[in-house]
């Protein structure tokens, strides 16, 4: 029907707003199957007959919300931009607490004192963590080992050796509140950056500890969280295609291949079919 032809002719990047608590994948599974059912496209067996190309350009953390960049038919082939570039954050951290994930989700692993800690110290150490650093990722990641995540393998219980330090780019990070234990900060940073990372390093630095209370990302190149993601009520077809139309103004060119390497091999664009 008109609704099938309209979803398989879509192509492009767009953003949608990731809600906290599914993986970006489930994420990206649920608007695929809403399009789909929309369309009335049979899924099941050798019914479906042509192939809905969608993925997504970056995965954000399942307890963070924010901008989630989607591609779809040739858009796909676009999404090893986003991975490269920029991406802004709003983190809340605490200060005191250490726990195995470095944010909310996991298990405290350490407590420690923070009552030293003042304004202008947080302020100072941020200098530290700004322009080209080293930085560990997280265990828990998305990262691979012999093919498999490793937050997988460290949920399974099997030993996970911390992958060594990496150069990471932080165009700027700023202090936009303090009520101790808690902190806000606004960041933005290239591809590879982990902000859980970034608020256990600041912990360290200031002779305590401290993780991510939440996390939210306002932008992913040119998609910003309030003029572009669209909420969960507006994925259809048709609101999908008028983003399509009003993104394709924000994009470069089409993209070489060889712009569509990362730094971090690590990383991938997810794409289902």
């Amino acid at each position: 029907g008109r609704a099938a032809d309209k979803l398989f002719s879509l192509s492009g990047l767009f953003a949608v707003r990731k809600p906290k608590g599914p993986t970006s994948a489930a994420v990206l599974n649920l608007l695929k199957e809403r399009l789909l059912a929309e369309a009335g496209v049979q899924t099941n067996g050798n019914k479906r007959n042509r192939v809905l190309k969608i993925g997504h350009g970056g995965t954000l953390d399942s307890a963070a919300t924010g901008v989630l960049v989607v591609g779809i038919g040739k858009g796909t082939k676009m999404l090893g931009t986003m991975l490269a570039g920029s991406k802004k954050y709003t983190a809340i951290g605490m200060l005191g607490k250490a726990t195995d994930t470095l944010d909310a989700t996991g298990k405290v692993t350490e407590e420690k004192p923070y009552d030293q800690v003042t304004k202008g110290d947080l302020e100072n150490v941020l200098q530290k963590f700004t322009g080209d650093i080293m930085q560990v990722p997280p265990l828990y990641s998305a990262l691979k080992k012999d093919g498999e995540r490793l937050s997988t393998l460290m949920k399974r219980g099997e030993a996970v050796e911390a992958k060594p330090a990496r150069p990471v780019r932080v165009y700027s990070l700023s202090l936009q509140q303090f009520q101790p234990p808690l902190f806000t900060l606004d960041v933005e940073c290239g591809g590879g950056f982990y902000v859980r990372s970034l608020v256990n390093d600041i912990g360290k630095e200031l002779s305590t500890c401290a993780t991510v209370q939440e996390l939210t990302r306002t932008k992913q190149g040119p998609f910003t969280l309030e003029e572009h993601a669209l909420h969960e009520d507006k994925w259809t077809i048709d609101e999908i295609a008028q983003s399509l139309e009003h993104c394709t103004a924000l994009l470069p060119g089409g993209p070489s291949r060889k712009k569509l390497k990362t730094q971090h091999p690590g990383e991938t664009a997810v794409i289902c079919e």
